[in-house]
């Protein structure tokens, strides 16, 4: 269940940028430029996440294998 969420944040990220070069900018009439900017941060932001969740899991993962292996004493 946890690589599914840091997969799913790093899609939507991704998709965000692809969105915004699919969605592209124009002018209009009066000058004014026409962008879906917010879609820049918002990208950032899920791959922020999903970096920030991959490497907790990671240390988690990491940190349970050596309470497995480690013997009883």
């Amino acid at each position: 269940m946890k690589k599914y969420v840091v997969l799913l944040s790093f899609l939507i990220g991704i998709g965000c940028f692809v969105a915004f070069s699919i969605i592209g900018s124009e002018i209009a009439p009066d000058g004014t430029l026409i962008e879906p900017f917010f879609l820049i941060p918002i990208a950032y932001l899920f791959l922020f996440i999903g970096i920030i969740l991959g490497v907790t899991f990671m240390i988690q993962n990491v940190i349970n294998r050596i309470k497995k292996s480690r013997p009883i004493t």
